[in-house]
């Protein structure tokens, strides 16, 4: 994947959509109400039923102008399997630098956790495009601030746990450049049309927030 696709989806719309647990039969409706949303992100995490096979037919039923790719990637291996399938992306909960540089060397983009300054320039040394503030509701805006007054702007940080449409905007106003959303947005078994108005409900959210934060 050409970089360019990955950031022309950022600019569309920051928001990773994470569908944890989801069936491959569901995926690609899931996928198209979240695309009509205004998502242009999309991850399936690897402990999800078959993860493959939702990557698979996300990728090959959504327009090209949304990335898709895997979660809770742990390994080298991984990358490449998620690759094959299609996947654009790979997101991580941890920084270990060989997954970050295998995902690079099959030209994904690659979004690891990190928790710390220490381990966010690691990962950013070993070839990271966006850094997932892991967990969000641990580490809280004050983190993202403090993270903000040290690292330089063009540095892309992405909250990640417990984000919903109600606390974003102080993480937006603390400079936070998007978000990971999990169980708010999507849980096993939720119905299509739910996820439908979730979504559409964070990204009113979001919007509001970032031209709140712009306009300040």
């Amino acid at each position: 994947m050409s970089l360019s696709v990955f950031e022309n989806a950022l600019s569309q719309c920051p928001l990773i959509a994470i569908l944890r647990g989801i069936e491959p039969a569901e995926a690609l409706s899931a996928g198209q109400v979240l695309y009509e949303a205004g998502f242009r992100l999309i991850e399936v995490p690897l402990n999800s039923p078959s993860p493959l096979d939702s990557i698979r037919a996300l990728r090959d039923g959504l327009p090209d102008d949304c990335v898709v790719g895997a979660g809770t990637v742990m390994s080298p291996q991984a990358c490449i399997d998620v690759a094959y399938a299609g996947g654009q992306i790979i997101v991580m909960p941890h920084s270990d630098p060989e997954v970050i540089r295998a995902a690079k060397a099959a030209e994904m983009a690659c979004c690891p956790g990190v928790a710390t300054p220490t381990e966010a320039f690691a990962a950013l040394a070993a070839g990271a495009d966006v850094l997932k503030m892991f967990p969000a509701e641990q580490l809280g805006v004050n983190v993202l601030k403090a993270w903000r007054a040290v690292m330089p702007a063009s540095i892309r940080l992405v909250p990640v746990g417990g984000i919903t449409p109600q606390n974003m905007a102080p993480f937006v106003e603390a400079g936070a450049s998007g978000f990971g959303l999990g169980s708010a947005l999507y849980k096993p078994g939720k119905p299509v049309a739910d996820i439908a108005r979730d979504a559409q409900a964070f990204v009113a959210a979001y919007r509001q927030a970032f031209n709140a934060a712009t306009n300040a």
